[in-house]
């Protein structure tokens, strides 16, 4: 008699694990290193910033190296994007209307570039706006000590630094802007030099020697 009274018991706890939400996989969290440059600078004194808001900052280029994770079932680790991002006013204005082209490394899968223009689309679309274009190109993104060096071929490239003394943590009111894509514990970076050459969202710019660069390490997950 005490098996029996025993069994709707069993079977409840059975449905009830069945129904219970499922964790999210540790294989979905994406990682990697992210790196932006604006036609701005995103430190500096007061003066200087109200100086290039209404005429400058309305172009960046933005680069992402994954190191690992997977998004729609599609492993991501070690694929490699670029993108150019072009506003009708300053990047900050968040109604002014914008558009972004996309570079995906040529050695990533079908796949793989089909997830990784998904994810930047699910992550960042409310930052760059309308997608008008989206191809293959060598990519080669280097982070080291010394900073990020990212070429696109026929695309876009830049090369940025930290900051001396990480002047942008310890003086964080001259920090303007936020970064395009979301990071964690973002940086403010030196730009040796950006140059943007595909001219397929707007001309060519160029900009070099200033702290208009945001850079850090990203983590999606679910």
């Amino acid at each position: 008699m005490k098996i029996y009274r025993m069994l709707p018991l069993l079977l409840l706890g059975l449905v009830g694990s069945a129904s219970a939400p499922k964790p999210v996989p540790f294989a979905d969290h994406i990682v990697g290193d992210y790196v932006e440059a604006r036609t701005a600078s995103v430190f500096a004194g007061p003066c200087h910033y109200n100086g290039e808001l209404v005429t400058e900052g309305r172009q960046a280029i933005l680069a992402w190296n994954i190191n690992s994770g997977r998004w729609n079932g599609v492993d991501l680790a070690g694929v490699r994007a670029m993108a150019s991002v072009v506003c009708d006013d300053n990047l900050s204005v968040d109604t002014a209307a914008r558009k972004w082209e996309l570079v995906i490394d040529r050695s990533a899968t079908d796949a793989q570039a089909t997830a990784v223009a998904d994810l930047i689309r699910t992550r960042a679309a409310g930052q760059l706006g309308q997608l008008t274009s989206s191809r293959r190109a060598n990519i080669s993104f280097k982070h080291d000590t010394d900073g990020y060096n990212v070429v696109a071929d026929g695309f876009a490239d830049l090369m940025v630094h930290p900051m001396p003394d990480d002047r942008c943590c310890t003086e964080p009111h001259l920090v303007w802007y936020n970064p395009l894509s979301p990071i964690e514990h973002r940086k403010v970076g030196y730009t040796e030099s950006a140059d943007y050459v595909a001219a397929g969202n707007g001309d060519p710019w160029e900009r070099s020697d200033e702290n208009s660069a945001f850079y850090g390490a990203f983590s999606f997950a679910r």
